[in-house]
């Protein structure tokens, strides 16, 4: 997973946390083991299994091997007197040493606030849960949750009810019971305590269980394939990896293909798309037809930029980038202004409330009955329902842990770098602003499932311009600090999600990640630089989109000038996708109906679809339609059914459902992402091809 995301990176600059392709890989690895395990691998142990996955997966983006380091690469005599900053296999170890653990770290701390007494959603944590529960038999644990919170009143509550309704005590409770005798809500005894595996469905056995975990598996195996297939064509025949179909549709009366639109029919950009769902990959068309349809030949027809399309510099392609870097800040700095506020909000409120409550108790007590008042006092208890103390990360640990990785990557960056790019000084302030834009990153990923990364990352290189006017490559370095720092945090957050919804160890969790991080310290730096010494990076198999955005953010808050006209569409773009976030905010914090405003398109996704060249977005787009047709079939009543899908085979509806375009998208991502290391072999020992 971690040379898939290394290889997919560096292409397009779009990596995956992999949580739901490590939960069911894990699965398909152990399931046939489980009769002679002496541990039962158990939905526990997968979660621990997903955490140190993850770790190691995103490792390409937490330590810039996508973004700074080939941006460093690309340094000339103007960006820094020695030019071009390109590190040996030693020193991207250690560099990756020194911003690999103190997001971990920065972690801990917030898990108590965000996961067990905000419960703020995580939706990939969530999803990931459900995955994991769906593949060992066990009832949805959200559902689960959800049942016996509703069964707990909080005394703020129960005050607030008290208040309201002074004299139908029975009425106030029987609600509380509700959901706990609806049939459909099954029960567990995980819900109360940590660590127990919960009962089975009742509607599940065994044998439907097999069958429907054979066809899973065999979903797995033919996109898998498939996918490989594909990935091992491209290298004999390379036409396949760009077909110039609008040429042919418009009978080569338009070249298309000289303004980059041609079609890549790869099948791992389709499993992206389908992981992203329509909504994402439809904002990243429109991205890509407004930069690449409409911006591209206007800046080069109006002599804006008269280079090469395909040319960072004097193209269309390096214009029109920075289009989209003016819509990413607009997003990030105005969505992490709101998480803010509403943080604030909240707290303001909440501190309100307990007071409030506090001043109320007595009226209370002197009401109930001994006995209801001993009740609520064990619901207040239980209102933050968490794991037992020894599950738990101590304080010492994490502050302990806090300092040691502070100080270990203070040195490291000073030895990679040496004493005169990055001041000690500026460096322990780069992991302080990492700490503080972490939080934001925490918050935001908690709410909205985006971790803001590349926003985190420009907001550092403003503050350090300011800080170190002039120095492109010091700027560069900060950024890559606080990115690492809000990569690890966030990681570490939507696993932590996922473990509370299933009760897994949060200690054993942190360690699963910080052995995840370790380990893939050494695969992520081998498989960088194994791609550097076999292809050039970057060029036209890795273009390395990200770098160049982070190499122009660098310049511009550095002094450098933009190029002609560009300023007017920056600004106006962001000014109108800042507007985009602040009506999308707004609905949710006020829990409108959504009606028209699920057309606003996503402000990253629009940025992605506009500096990825358009064969990437196409392939997704046809991904994200794969979604939404698929969950229209499975939502279709049996009486609708008709002979279109006389081709499949109605199990993979009624057995499997939903989740069987995302074990499609699973496979595909990972049948490329991990052929590309056959094509890389292939390419260093020169094998024949066309």
């Amino acid at each position: 997973m971690c040379f898939s995301n290394m290889y997919f990176g560096l292409q397009t600059g779009w990596i995956s946390m992999m949580s739901l392709q490590s939960s069911l890989l894990g699965f398909a690895l152990f399931k046939p083991f489980q009769s002679i395990l002496q541990v039962k691998f158990s939905p526990v142990e997968n979660v621990v299994l997903q955490t140190v996955a993850v770790a190691t997966a995103t490792m390409p983006l937490a330590a810039g091997f996508v973004g700074i380091i080939p941006a460093l690469a690309l340094l000339n005599k103007s960006d820094h007197p020695e030019g071009a900053i390109v590190l040996s296999f030693q020193q991207l170890v250690l560099w990756s040493l020194g911003v690999a653990f103190f997001g971990v770290f920065f972690a801990v701390p917030l898990r108590k606030q965000t996961i067990i007494r905000e419960k703020l959603r995580f939706p990939s944590g969530t999803a990931t849960a459900q995955m994991i529960s769906l593949l060992h038999q066990q009832p949805d644990p959200t559902m689960t949750s959800t049942s016996s919170s509703t069964t707990i009143m909080t005394l703020r509550q129960r005050h607030k009810k008290h208040l309201q309704l002074n004299n139908d005590n029975d009425d106030d409770q029987q609600p509380l019971l509700s959901l706990t005798s609806d049939p459909s809500v099954h029960s567990s005894s995980s819900s109360s305590s940590y660590g127990s595996q919960g009962d089975l469905p009742n509607h599940l056995d065994s044998t439907n269980f097999e069958e429907a975990w054979h066809l899973k598996l065999k979903a797995l195996l033919i996109s898998f394939s498939m996918s490989s297939l594909y990935t091992l064509l491209s290298y004999f025949f390379p036409i396949i990896t760009n077909l110039p179909i609008f040429n042919w549709l418009c009978f080569n009366l338009v070249d298309f293909r000289a303004w980059d639109w041609y079609f890549a029919p790869s099948l791992s950009y389709v499993g992206q798309g389908i992981i992203m769902g329509l909504p994402t990959t439809l904002s990243m068309l429109l991205g890509c037809i407004v930069g690449w349809g409409i911006l591209s030949p206007m800046a080069y027809y109006s002599g804006w930029a008269t280079g090469p399309v395909d040319d960072w510099k004097t193209g269309s392609k390096g214009w029109i980038l920075w289009v989209s870097l003016g819509v990413m800040i607009s997003e990030s700095i105005i969505s992490l202004a709101i998480v803010t506020i509403r943080t604030i909000t909240r707290s303001i409120a909440r501190s309100s409330l307990d007071t409030k409550a506090t001043t109320e108790t007595s009226t209370v007590q002197q009401e109930d009955d001994i006995e209801t008042v001993f009740q609520e006092g064990e619901e207040e208890d239980d209102e933050y329902e968490d794991a037992p103390a020894d599950q738990q990360v101590s304080k010492w640990t994490t502050i302990i842990g806090l300092i040691v990785s502070t100080l270990l990557c203070i040195y490291l960056v000073r030895h990679v770098f040496g004493p005169d790019i990055l001041p000690v000084s500026l460096t322990l302030l780069a992991v302080v602003v990492a700490m503080f834009l972490s939080v934001l990153a925490v918050r935001a990923l908690g709410e909205t499932d985006l971790n803001p990364v590349s926003g985190i990352g420009k907001i550092s290189q403003v503050i350090f311009a300011g800080i170190l006017p002039g120095s492109i490559a010091a700027n560069l370095i900060a950024g890559g600090i606080a990115e690492a720092g809000a990569q690890q945090a966030g990681d570490l957050m939507q696993d932590l999600k996922t473990g509370h919804l299933l009760h897994a160890s949060p200690k054993a969790q942190f360690y699963g990640q910080l052995i995840g991080s370790l380990f893939s310290v050494f695969t992520a730096s081998g498989a960088y630089l194994l791609y550097r010494n076999v292809y050039t990076i970057p060029g036209p198999e890795f273009p390395v989109p990200t770098a160049q955005v982070w190499l122009d953010m660098s310049r511009l808050v550095n002094g450098q000038p933009l190029p002609p006209h560009v300023s007017e569409f920056v600004i106006g773009f962001a000014i109108v996708f800042g507007i985009f976030v602040i009506i999308q905010e707004t609905s949710t914090m006020h829990q409108r109906s959504i009606g028209w405003q699920r057309y606003i398109p996503q402000g990253m996704a629009f940025s992605i679809g506009m500096y990825n060249p358009p064969s990437f977005t196409l392939a997704r787009v046809i991904g994200g339609l794969m979604t939404y047709y698929w969950y229209q079939y499975c939502e279709k009543h049996d009486d609708d059914d008709d002979d279109d899908t006389w081709w499949l085979d109605p199990r993979y509806r009624y057995k499997v459902g939903k989740v069987l375009i995302i074990i499609i998208g699973s496979g595909f991502v990972l049948g490329e992402g991990t052929f590309a290391l056959v094509n890389m072999i292939m390419h260093a020992c020169h094998v024949p091809h066309l």
